[in-house]
């Protein structure tokens, strides 16, 4: 069943008159909290539409569903007054109204505005900037998690990242990271007695070779950022080489960059990788026969987390 959300629109001056002539309605900012201490329209209330508790936050405001709502939110781009409206709809709430283009556009009328920093700029956070500089790997919250399959079942466990620096310079990524090996864990078959073995087979000659190659590292040599580099997906395409078993093959991935807000950076990436380029052909059908049980996929999935820090 389609259901139809309706609320009208009102422009900055509109909304002025309104509140000018002490009409009766409540104005609501549908932002963050953080957001709304800093900024946000005279006689505005918050109810911030990202948290699960929005209705509960509007009711406590009132539970009068007669009543008339003027909501806005971060700008024209921004969905959050509308989504916030059509929530209100589907609660049954039936005056409501929007405040075209939100705090932008009444900033951008020249009308007053409240708050702790009313006056700086308003960054909408939706796009990546990076600092030039060098950050170094926090190892500690840095983490690989890697997922290994064959047609029955499938292993997971992770790797500790050993060390690793990143530089950013005109908003291109490179560095370098390792890997340390022996850290090699196993989380499906926690407290099952093949746990120990699974973890051996793989740190063994037939997998990581680990005896010989106790680390494995990769090099970002070349990076290019999306064409709209959003926060919320992949925005940086990275290319560099991964040395494993003593071999270095260039391997290409897409990557999802944040910011920290203390001066540092967030790298994520999920990929696979086709393990047989590595030489590790254990139970791959491309290199053997008859292998029965023994099977093993040959492409496993990496997922990557590096927290580094903008060194000072």
């Amino acid at each position: 069943m389609k259901i139809e959300h309706k609320f009208n629109v009102i422009s900055p001056e509109d909304l002025l008159r309104r509140t000018s002539e002490k009409m009766d309605f409540f104005l609501i900012d549908t932002l963050t909290h953080d957001h709304f201490e800093k900024v946000h329209l005279p006689h505005a209330r918050n109810a911030c539409v990202f948290e699960v508790t929005f209705m509960e936050q509007l009711k406590e405001i009132t539970q009068n569903k007669n009543a008339e709502f003027i909501l806005y939110g971060s700008s024209a781009k921004s969905m959050d007054a509308i989504k916030a409206a059509e929530k209100l709809n589907r609660e049954g709430y039936i005056q409501i109204s929007i405040l075209n283009g939100g705090l932008e556009s009444w900033r951008a009328s020249g009308f007053a505005l409240e708050g702790n920093a009313p006056l700086d700029s308003d960054d909408p956070e939706t796009t990546l900037t990076l600092e030039n500089g060098v950050y170094r790997v926090d190892t500690e919250q840095s983490l690989i998690e890697w997922i290994g399959r064959n047609a029955n079942i499938k292993h997971f466990g992770t790797l500790r990242i050993s060390d690793g620096e990143l530089s950013v310079k005109e908003g291109l990524l490179t560095g370098h990271f390792e890997v340390d090996l022996n850290s090699l864990e196993n989380i499906n078959l926690i407290g099952n007695e093949l746990q120990p073995i699974l973890v051996a087979h793989l740190k063994s000659d037939d997998f990581l070779f680990v005896q010989n190659f106790p680390k494995a590292s990769f090099t970002i040599q070349n990076s290019r950022p999306a064409k709209d580099p959003v926060l919320s997906s992949p925005n940086h395409e990275l290319t560099g080489t991964l040395n494993l078993r003593g071999m270095e093959l260039e391997q290409t991935f897409s990557a999802t960059i944040t910011r920290l807000a203390e001066g540092g950076l967030v790298a994520q990436a999920q990929f696979d990788i086709d393990r047989t380029r590595w030489g590790i052909i254990y139970g791959s059908a491309r290199f053997f026969e008859h292998l029965g049980m023994h099977l093993v996929f040959d492409m496993i999935n990496i997922q990557i987390k590096i927290v580094a820090h903008l060194a000072s």
